[in-house]
């Protein structure tokens, strides 16, 4: 039985559950929604093997992953063309990222503090980006990083 509730409203449903219970009750936190996973139903559970089944399902995801980075490092961007993706992305808001940003976007691209990043890439053009949200909290980082990666495919899908 799983039920949507909150911490405050566990005790009411079920008095002294929490303080019975509480080491056979798994919560997981979406959005700050509380759902128990009732005992009967975690007697089997193996958090090993819920661990393992996740991890894989993220390796599956890597080859692709690498070979769109491998596409990026191989795609050389002009100078001109770097400026208008920062342009489009900040000053035409194709990007869901603080306006702010662009000038660091632009300075970290044209003038890396890593040779890694040196030649004129879609991935440097990534990094500067990635590097530049950096400044922001947690929360506006991780959206305007998940983002990025939509932006930069539809602006460059024809390239591949």
């Amino acid at each position: 039985m799983v039920e949507n509730c909150s911490r405050a409203n566990l005790g009411q449903r079920r008095p002294g559950y929490l303080q019975q219970r509480r080491q056979r009750l798994f919560v997981h936190v979406v959005q700050g929604v509380f759902t128990p996973v009732l005992a009967k139903h975690s007697k089997s559970f193996s958090l090993i093997d819920c661990i393992s089944v996740g991890v894989d399902r993220m390796q599956r995801n890597f080859e692709p992953m690498r070979k769109q980075v491998e596409a990026w490092q191989r795609s050389e961007l002009t100078d001109v063309t770097a400026k208008v993706v920062i342009y489009e992305a900040f000053v035409e808001g194709r990007l869901e990222a603080p306006k702010h940003l662009a000038r660091t976007v632009h300075d970290l691209y044209f003038e890396p503090k890593y040779e890694e990043f040196q030649p004129r890439t879609i991935w440097s053009l990534s990094n500067a980006f990635t590097s530049a949200f950096k400044e922001l909290d947690p929360v506006p980082q991780f959206k305007a990083t998940a983002k990025l990666g939509e932006f930069l495919e539809a602006r460059f899908s024809q390239s591949f």
